[in-house]
Formats: C-alpha cells, structure tokens, sequence
C-alpha cells in the first residue's frame, strides 16, 4: 500500500509542475506572440518603428510578408515584418 500511495504522490507532484510550468512559461509566450501578430498585421505606411536589430525608420511599402524601412532619404531597406519588434511612439 505504501508503494501505492508513493506513485500517487509522484504523479500528483508531476502534474502540479506541469500546470506551474504552463502558467509561467508558455501562457505568457502565447500573450506575447498573439500581440506581436497584431502589431505586424496592422502596420501602414507611415508609421516610425524599429526592428529587432535596433534598425528605426519609417515604413515606406508595406507588403505581403515584408515591408519596406526607409532608414534615411536615400535608403529603404526590405524587412520581414516578423523583424519588426515595435511601433515607435509620437514624441
């Protein structure tokens, strides 16, 4: 019976850490991808951002799956929009 019970306190702890590791981990990641799909589903033209690299400028050409960052008045540069990181806010 002891041996039992033993199993049953194992799995019991197994899943307390299943549910923790969840809660802490994957949930927030969920929250922070399904964030970011709406920032690169509603980007214009226009709009100051910065990419994961640090590269900040204004959105020239928004495409399919790229937009297109005009760094400085003779520079664009093609970007996936999954590069970019966030909007720049109005200073």
């Amino acid at each position: 019976m002891k041996n039992g019970q033993a199993w049953v306190t194992v799995i019991a702890y197994f899943v307390i850490f299943i549910g923790i590791f969840y809660v802490f981990a994957i949930m927030p990641r969920k929250k922070q991808e399904k964030k970011h799909k709406e920032l690169t589903e509603t980007l214009k033209k226009g709009e100051k951002v910065t990419t994961i690299g640090g590269i900040k400028g204004v959105i020239a050409k928004v495409k399919d799956d790229t937009v297109m960052l005009k760094v400085n008045d003779n520079s664009e540069i093609e970007f996936l929009k999954k590069a970019i990181a966030y909007r720049d806010e109005e200073e």
